[in-house]
């Protein structure tokens, strides 16, 4: 459960940004076409992850993950600061900060929690992971209500509780136990070869459809004439009723399997959204959120499909599934916002769902579980 709540703090500060963008790029005066810029900045800093893995796998590392939230709490506070007084190259620094000190954070929590884990995983996952979706999605419209109270720099406050839990997981954190027979992280890697590939392709496609939703619905919606509160809660319905994808996927993955599970969410997730950009009303929120249950049941399921290919390096594996492919992702997503620039948001959430469909290709050749 610290865990899980250091995971909401981590992964909240991390990823707040989508919900005030539209004022962030106002008081700073940077075009629409940066949009996916500045949110690649800092999904390319977790890109670090299989490295901050491998070393936190040799080496043991006691409360890295603690460091890292220290890390995000205070980027995030930084972005509020960099907004209030107009500086761009401050704000980059502090999204690159808060992208580095996610690749801090993820890959030894992961191993963690799969320490912790009983049988094969899937509900110790999904309930840390469950942290994570829920910063996600409160996050960007607490920012949001913030920045409308109190003006970009009264940011800080909402990283006043990192502050107080860093400690605390530093306490708790233990060194994982050394493999007696090591094998290099680039071996294990090698081994794993073609399904670990497949995982990694597969997580990254899906990131385009995860990273793109969220950091263009607000900017769709504004250009629709929402307000920004609106456009924010419609980033909140799609990343917090995810939760249920996620606590739902542990159950359904061992009656099912989980190649299955996935496939069958990627293909849900595409049709939902599709279906968001022809709706209004009621409609508008239950399709968004029915999108972010599919999608997010797919996450603790390829987390583990990573570690369970990499058995002796936990940490590389959930690095290479979560940080290094949502960074993949991201690289996907950055030059979409030109594309906003020149078509409009509607065009950018079309070939969102592109990458939704290539995902879905991919999703068929992820490796195949005792159950599948």
């Amino acid at each position: 459960m610290l865990l899980s709540w250091a995971h909401f703090l981590n992964d909240g500060a991390a990823n707040f940004l989508p919900g005030i963008l539209p004022a962030l790029l106002v008081a700073l005066g940077i075009p629409i076409g940066y949009a996916g810029v500045l949110i690649a900045i800092v999904v390319l800093g977790q890109g670090l992850q299989p490295l901050t893995g491998a070393l936190a796998d040799r080496w043991g590392w006691r409360g890295i993950s603690a460091m890292g939230l220290v890390g995000s709490s205070v980027g995030a506070a930084w972005v509020g600061w960099a907004g209030s007084t107009r500086a761009p190259w401050s704000l980059i620094a502090a999204l690159a900060l808060i992208g580095v000190s996610n690749s801090f954070f993820h890959p030894p929590a992961l191993t963690t929690v799969r320490r912790l884990a009983r049988g094969s995983g899937e509900g110790a996952m999904a309930v840390f992971l469950v942290g994570g979706e829920a910063g996600r999605g409160v996050w960007p419209l607490l920012a949001s209500m913030v920045v409308v109270a109190m003006g970009l720099g009264g940011l800080w406050v909402l990283t006043l509780a990192g502050a107080v839990t860093a400690p605390l997981l530093w306490w708790a954190a233990k060194p994982p136990p050394r493999h007696p027979n090591p094998v290099s992280a680039w071996q294990g890697m090698r081994d794993a070869g073609r399904p670990l590939l497949m995982v990694i392709a597969y997580s990254s496609l899906r990131a385009v459809l995860l990273f793109g939703l969220a950091a263009f619905i607000p900017l769709w919606w504004e250009a629709r004439g929402g307000s920004l509160v609106t456009g924010a809660a419609l980033i909140t319905a799609f990343l917090l009723v995810g939760i249920v994808g996620n606590l739902g996927s542990a159950y359904l993955a061992r009656h099912f399997g989980r190649r299955r599970l996935v496939i069958a969410g990627t293909l849900a997730a595409i049709v939902l959204e599709a279906a968001f950009m022809f709706s209004s009303g009621l409609w508008l929120w239950i399709t968004i959120s029915g999108a972010g249950i599919a999608l997010f049941a797919t996450l603790p399921l390829t987390v583990l499909m990573g570690q369970d290919l990499l058995p002796r390096h936990h940490s590389l594996g959930g690095g290479l599934a979560l940080g290094f492919s949502n960074a993949m992702g991201v690289l996907i997503v950055a030059p979409l916002g030109a594309l906003a620039a020149v078509w409009g948001p509607v065009a950018v959430l079309w070939a969102v769902e592109a990458c939704g469909l290539a995902s879905l290709v991919l999703a068929f050749r992820l490796p195949v579980g005792a159950r599948d």
